[in-house]
């Protein structure tokens, strides 16, 4: 994933950074090390697929999606909570630069790679919020999880956050396409359009446990 280091120097610019080199710099750095947590994290989960494929013939993991946020969409964060724009402060506040997203075959399998992972003992789970138990009143569903990583470096080891989203392709689905529209009409969906969105959630809420239900009854009949 490259820097954009022309970005990082319109948005410090913008907050009034007196030394704007050096903030460049080490915010770069910065970028690089969530970077490295990005691979630490992707590398151990796609170890986790195949092994799960050698153990049992079956792939838990469909696909892996990874992306850093953006120095603007940063920026934005940190002011909206009211913090200032500086690296120290983004670095203590903001866990989610760093993201990988995890979309699965079936609803078990999000909490069987959700489990795998944050049972090794270099990743600590800092945070988890389920909103496929409980999903957002648009219909949202998938299950997030912060967790740290240590990235060695020539100082040593440090600790990096990074959020994982594990969601099922239908989810992955829904989401993506709710993302764009509300993108395209500035965040302004009319209720009409919210209530239809949320249907479809429904919908694709009930193909995600009949898929699920095909799936176990085929396991069983399978099995010895």
């Amino acid at each position: 994933m490259s820097v954009d280091v022309k970005e990082f120097e319109n948005v410090f610019k913008n907050v009034g950074s007196t030394d704007i080199e050096k903030t460049i710099l080490d915010f770069s750095s910065r970028m690089q090390i969530y970077n490295a947590g990005i691979k630490e994290i992707r590398t151990k989960l796609e170890i986790l697929d195949e092994e799960f494929k050698a153990k049992y013939a079956y792939n838990p993991i469909h696909h892996i999606e990874s992306r850093l946020k953006s120095p603007r969409s940063i920026a934005k964060k940190v002011k909206m909570k009211g913090l200032p724009v500086t690296v120290e402060s983004i670095a203590e506040n903001i866990r989610d630069i760093a993201g990988i997203r995890v979309i699965c075959n079936y609803i078990d399998d999000i909490y069987r790679v959700a489990e795998l992972l944050t049972n090794q003992d270099d990743v600590t789970l800092v945070r988890v919020r389920d909103y496929i138990k409980e999903p957002k009143p648009s219909g949202y569903k998938s299950l997030h999880l912060i967790v740290e990583i240590p990235i060695f470096l020539s100082t040593g080891a440090k600790p990096i956050p990074v959020e994982i989203q594990i969601r099922t392709i239908a989810m992955d689905f829904w989401a993506s396409l709710e993302h764009k529209l509300k993108y395209k009409t500035d965040n302004q969906v009319s209720e009409e359009l919210r209530g239809r969105l949320k249907i479809c959630a429904e919908a694709i809420s009930e193909l995600d446990a009949e898929m699920q239900d095909i799936h176990t009854a085929i396991s069983l009949q399978n099995s010895p």
